[in-house]
């Protein structure tokens, strides 16, 4: 069965039983998408597991929501919802752990680093480099990248010339690409821009990265790739305006 035509019987079906059945069937056909991106936050202080089990529940709350109609492919509308939910847990969890105070100043030291060395060289330094470069033990680099994520969420950072909540700067559940793909009042803003602006777009709502991947893809500073964000976000909010 296609997937418009497995949808529509779904959303048709009356009886429990038959709704059941086929919302396994859904979820069993897409549930690959839900283990890539567990997969693509390991490493971060959860398990494995835990994140197929998030992932998975956000997968059978997207079913219910979808709606075939709107011409959008499941696997579109699901991705950025199984993300968003992802994140949401980590902003959660960051709450509720607490890691001795010399641990998590060197995981902050850590991912300066991290960010620094990629900017510079295209790649991330070894735990071998780091704990050259900090100067500590490299089973302490190992501890210290082990609770380095999650951190809270909710900490001020510097953003550009501003402070800003960490969230701010991470994209939203929601994918703005496919929003501005879909909406030609937004793809006709984005005519206006420069070819490096239309590749930050691609980049940061299209494929998520951070402004520090952005910056070495791009060849710049994140520092240009924070003042882009910016200068982008307002000219399109001033042409839609218009």
């Amino acid at each position: 069965m296609e997937e418009t035509e497995l949808f529509l019987a779904y959303k048709e079906a009356t009886d429990e039983k038959t709704r059941g059945k086929l919302r396994s069937e859904i979820a069993e056909k897409y549930l690959y998408i839900a283990n890539v991106l567990a997969r693509k936050f390991v490493g971060r202080g959860v398990e494995y597991d835990d994140l197929v089990q998030i992932a998975s529940m956000a997968l059978v709350k997207g079913i219910d929501r979808f709606d075939p109609s709107l011409g959008v492919k499941f696997a579109t509308f699901i991705t950025p919802t199984i993300t968003g939910e992802i994140k949401n847990y980590f902003r959660d969890y960051s709450r509720l752990v607490k890691y001795p105070r010399k641990l998590s100043q060197l995981a902050a030291e850590i991912r300066k680093c991290n960010e620094e060395t990629l900017a510079k060289t295209g790649r991330k330094p070894t735990v071998a480099e780091l704990a050259a470069l900090l100067g500590v033990e490299e089973e302490n680099i190992v501890k210290a990248m082990e609770i380095g994520t999650p951190v809270s969420l909710d900490q001020q950072i510097v953003n550009g010339e501003e402070e800003t909540p960490l969230y701010n700067v991470i994209p939203d559940k929601v994918d703005y690409f496919e929003t501005f793909e879909q909406n030609d009042s937004l793809r006709s803003a984005m005519v206006g821009l420069s070819e490096i602006e239309k590749k930050f777009i691609r980049y940061r709502y299209g494929k998520e990265l951070s402004q520090s991947d952005i910056a070495a893809r791009l060849g710049v500073s994140q520092m240009y790739v924070s003042r882009m964000e910016k200068r982008v976000l307002e000219k399109l909010r001033e042409k839609l305006k218009g």
